[in-house]
């Protein structure tokens, strides 16, 4: 049976049952003290027997009455009290379909239906930007793995044609090309890992991650001209030691690349505020605006201009700073500075004190 015809069933047989209880009342309080017959003299009045046979055939007819009139309301009432959950499944179904840009948009009171409605309104709104934001990373996934493929293909094509030409300058820039297909394949694996969330957790101190990270892009900074300054106390949270590594190596090495040409600074901090670990990284730089800023952690995204260099990066070093920030239970905070560059804040949760 349907929900419909379940509550129909059900208001009918309560109204039944409530006057069936009426009735009973009615007998047993009423026409039991009527005698059956009377034996005072002079006195005419109806016996319990004549009530019985005017009472009865009435009770019946209106319980009669009363169920068709509990089944038509009740079916009635039960299919005005469902109407939103209608829409609802007709909603479900047209997200089963692929469609995920409908909204139900209830009105009415704020009850059971309007939340559920309200709720699933939310979910679809959160699918479509995720499913929306996935395709634009296919997209630019296959577009960034086809560069490679193609610049290997055509230098091929070329030292077929060209069977004298110099085979070690081929073999250099076939060894480049396929380096960076290597680093934006290990890059996406990276980003898959990190979104699915399969890692062990174990305490990990951002301040090491910090003077490690530092340690490894040393000689990049030198080579650009650009200063790096450490700073902080130790800063215990609870995650991947792999993946925090990689995360400030990202950072770090964001900094380094865009930077000023000349004379260049990177300020790496860290800390414990408020039971939340942080990590900061600012860098000087060109002036950024609000807007640019709001795009950096997309995938594929490299600031203003999407000009490759040797050191650029394959555009997903943001974009994997915040997967693997929300990943461990965080948020990421991109903001200008005033006199040009960029600030990264990571807040993860700290290990909360040991007692004792």
């Amino acid at each position: 049976m349907s929900v419909r015809l379940k509550l129909t069933l059900s208001y009918a047989g309560f109204l039944m049952v409530a006057s069936a209880l009426l009735l009973a009342a009615v007998w047993v309080f009423l026409l039991r003290y009527v005698p059956d017959g009377t034996n005072t003299p002079g006195m005419f009045g109806p016996s319990r027997s004549d009530l019985e046979r005017a009472f009865v055939p009435k009770a019946a007819a209106g319980l009669a009455f009363l169920l068709v009139f509990g089944l038509v309301g009740g079916w009635m009432l039960a299919g005005r009290m469902l109407a939103p959950l209608t829409r609802i499944t007709h909603a479900t179904r047209l997200a089963t379909n692929g469609s995920l840009s409908h909204r139900i948009d209830l009105e009415g009171r704020k009850d059971e239906f309007r939340e559920l409605a309200d709720a699933f309104d939310t979910m679809l709104a959160k699918l479509e930007a995720q499913v929306a934001e996935q395709q634009r990373f296919a997209a630019n996934a296959s577009h960034e793995l086809r560069t490679p493929l193609a610049i290997t293909q055509t230098l091929l094509d070329v030292a077929r044609n060209d069977p004298d030409g110099d085979t070690r300058e081929l073999v250099d820039r076939l060894h480049h090309v396929n380096t960076r297909a290597i680093d934006l394949t290990e890059a996406l694996l990276l980003l898959s890992r990190a979104d699915r969330r399969s890692f062990i957790r174990e305490a990990v101190d951002l301040s090491l991650m910090a003077e490690e990270a530092t340690e490894t892009l040393l000689p990049l900074a030198e080579e650009r001209g650009v200063t790096i300054e450490t700073s902080g106390d130790i800063t215990p949270t609870i995650g991947s030691d792999t993946l925090l590594l990689q995360l400030t190596t990202n950072l770090v090495h964001n900094a380094i690349v865009h930077n000023l040409p000349d004379q260049g600074t990177v300020w790496v901090t860290t800390g414990v505020h408020e039971r939340t670990a942080v990590l900061s990284v600012e860098n000087t730089g060109r002036a950024l605006s609000p807007q640019l800023i709001s795009t950096l952690v997309e995938p594929f995204q490299r600031g203003g201009n999407r000009t490759r260099s040797e050191h650029t990066g394959v555009g997903l070093g943001l974009a994997i700073v915040k997967s693997i920030t929300e990943a461990h239970g965080g948020t990421l905070t991109l903001a200008p500075r005033p006199s040009g560059g960029l600030r990264v804040d990571v807040r993860l949760p700290a290990v909360p004190p040991r007692a004792g």
